[in-house]
């Protein structure tokens, strides 16, 4: 464990446990938000590399131009 987190548990103790159990329930949550980011982005991987091979034919094939946003008609 990091000097950050000890810090922010040892401040968290010091809390009511109404506030500790809120507090808890927020960074348990956050770990099981990032985990779920984590297994999506993972699962995402096969498709992401059909996608980019699929624009790269593309270029290849019919020449496609560059995108400057500024060049876009209002």
């Amino acid at each position: 464990m990091n000097a950050l987190l000890k810090r922010a548990l040892a401040e968290i103790k010091r809390l009511p446990d109404a506030a500790q159990e809120s507090l808890a329930s927020l960074i348990l949550q956050e770990i099981e938000d990032e985990r779920g980011w984590d297994e999506r982005f993972a699962a995402s991987q096969s498709l992401l590399g059909k996608l980019a091979d699929e624009a790269r034919s593309e270029v290849v094939e019919r020449g496609a131009l560059p995108f400057y946003p500024s060049d876009r008609p209002e």
